[in-house]
């Protein structure tokens, strides 16, 4: 999610003479990220294309690949065109993106079809019954449970939002299109594919099919225990290479469109999670971020696999050798946010004139109320939920509306909302990890406001450190480790090269409240969620 968006390149700073670049994609859930990022630091340029995701109440989310590649393409000719010194520069392509969606391709890496993304959940009765068994714990199989987390880390989900119940769909509900499928790719594969023309993947971008034995180190092979667990045609899986291996150089075409040299190596992509954990600057051990997009989490480096099926998250293995990264999610921070923006500002039901109002206008509009956003509580699950609780059928609401609510209660309980789920998502992390993750670096769209950033300080009892151009950190990390798997930087160089612009201290005036409403807000998954069950029957 972005606050805002920027139509032209936004351009940073020139790079030093002898700065490699590298040309860095981020394929978020709203549409790519495109720009050019120098070793030496600073993001040189950037652009940005809205995707739209179509979505419908049967549990159908899914975007055009076409429209992806498009907007890459486009994004990418805009910026050398304007920063021609820094296309002289370029020393690599680097992908990252989002993650738990499935492309189906050919063997030459195109789109047959259009990507499931990972809040699709068609696939939840296909997934439910793959995983589950004749006794179930939360919703598992014991035995299937205990095979997976043995060997992976994790399991699929039973909601069908990941590539299990996606592949599933596709195999029962799509059966000429799964046929033509020569590999499920995730997005940000099917990208390298485009650029390179071959269809590859690593362990890190396969996680979420957990279908690798994450024990150890690095594997460029399938688990044949967890495929055959999964109900997966191998041969619909696309061939695994080693995390920061070069998978290929870019095409003469695609170089020609975008305007780059056709002998650039192009790495295996990483996902989002791992390219902002990098991106953030705090790559130690329980360095924690919180990262306020379209979706959210809390990340950081761990130093072995551990999971919890209780509380839905993992340590899977990291961008880094040896490493792991703390893997868990919420649906729906920033788009939160757009949703209130559409319903509260810019209505299209024809009634009334829309309002053209930013996102800096609406969160200016926030600031006008006061800490608690009087008495008004917001649930932000408006796609369910994943950790630490994992129940598709819950959803958002206001809750606490009288005659004296204003608007602008109702928009500063959105973000204040979030930030009582990054909270919730937090202290359960923390106790998962054994570890305190201490201060906090602030990372993606929503990180841009300096509201935001002081609820988030405040109703976590967190210091946040924002970092310098907190929209860049997944390009900026995916450019890192370009670098440093190509031996032009290393690990070591990654903390200096991520400036920190500027630290949110908790007020501890608002304390009171905050931890108040807090407590209630622990307490709306357990009073309402067989409310929702019961309601989603008659979605």
């Amino acid at each position: 999610m972005t606050i805002s968006t920027p139509s032209n390149p936004a351009s940073s700073t020139t790079p030093g003479p002898d700065d490699p670049v590298v040309l860095a994609v981020d394929l978020g859930t709203g549409g790519p990220k495109v720009a050019l990022v120098s070793l030496g630091g600073p993001i040189i340029g950037s652009a940005y294309r809205r995707v739209e995701p179509k979505v419908a109440s049967d549990g159908t989310a899914t975007q055009s690949p076409d429209e992806w590649w498009t907007a890459v393409t486009d994004g990418a000719a805009e910026l050398t065109a304007a920063h021609p010194k820094a296309a002289a520069a370029l020393v690599a392509v680097a992908v990252t993106g989002q993650w738990g969606s499935t492309v189906p391709v050919d063997a030459t890496g195109h789109a047959v079809g259009d990507c499931m993304s990972w809040m699709d959940t068609r696939g939840a009765a296909l997934a439910a019954a793959q995983v589950g068994g004749r006794v179930k714990i939360e919703g598992f199989g014991p035995t299937k449970a205990l095979r997976w987390i043995h060997r992976s880390g994790g399991a699929p989900s039973t909601e069908g939002n990941d590539p299990l119940g996606h592949r599933l769909y596709m195999a029962t509900h799509q059966q000429d299109l799964y046929n033509r499928t020569a590999a499920f790719v995730e997005p940000l594969d099917y990208l390298v594919g485009r650029f390179t023309g071959r269809v590859a993947a690593s362990r890190p971008s396969m996680a979420l099919s957990w279908l690798t034995d994450n024990r150890g180190d690095d594997t460029c092979s399938y688990d044949p225990k967890l495929v055959a667990l999964a109900g997966t045609d191998p041969t619909k899986l696309p061939p695994l290479l080693a995390a920061g291996s070069v998978v290929g150089t870019v095409l003469a075409e695609v170089a020609a469109a975008m305007g780059i040299a056709s002998d650039l190596p192009v790495l295996t992509a990483i996902p989002d999670l791992h390219a902002v954990t990098l991106g953030s600057g705090a790559i130690g051990d329980y360095e924690g971020h919180v990262s306020i997009s379209t979706s959210a989490w809390i990340g950081c480096h761990a130093p072995s696999k551990k999971t919890s099926l209780m509380k839905m998250m993992a340590t899977i293995p990291a961008a880094l050798p040896g490493r792991y990264v703390l893997a868990n999610n919420h649906d729906t921070a920033g788009v939160c946010l757009e949703w209130a923006r559409g319903l509260l500002v810019n209505p299209t039901d024809g009634l009334t004139t829309p309002i053209t109002e930013s996102y800096e206008d609406l969160v200016a509009v926030a600031a006008t109320a006061e800490p608690g956003s009087g008495g008004v509580l917001f649930a932000p699950w408006l796609n369910g939920e994943r950790s630490p609780v994992a129940d598709a059928n819950l959803r958002g609401g206001f809750h606490g509306l009288s005659l004296s609510t204003t608007r602008a209660d109702l928009i500063r309980s959105v973000l204040e909302g979030v930030a009582h789920n990054a909270r919730w998502l937090l202290e359960e992390s923390e106790k998962f990890l054994g570890s305190s993750l201490g201060e906090l670096r602030g990372v993606g769209g929503g990180a841009q406001s300096d509201l935001w950033c002081q609820i988030h300080a405040d109703v976590m009892n967190r210091p946040i450190h924002r970092i310098e151009a907190p929209l860049m950190a997944t390009v900026r990390g995916a450019a890192l480790f370009a670098g440093v798997s190509l031996g032009l930087i290393s690990t070591d160089d990654i903390a200096s090269l991520v400036p920190v612009e500027r630290v949110f201290r908790p007020d501890p005036s608002t304390r009171h409240v905050y931890d108040a409403m807090y407590a209630e807000f622990l307490k709306l998954h357990k009073i309402e969620a067989k409310m929702y069950t019961r309601l989603a029957k008659l979605r």
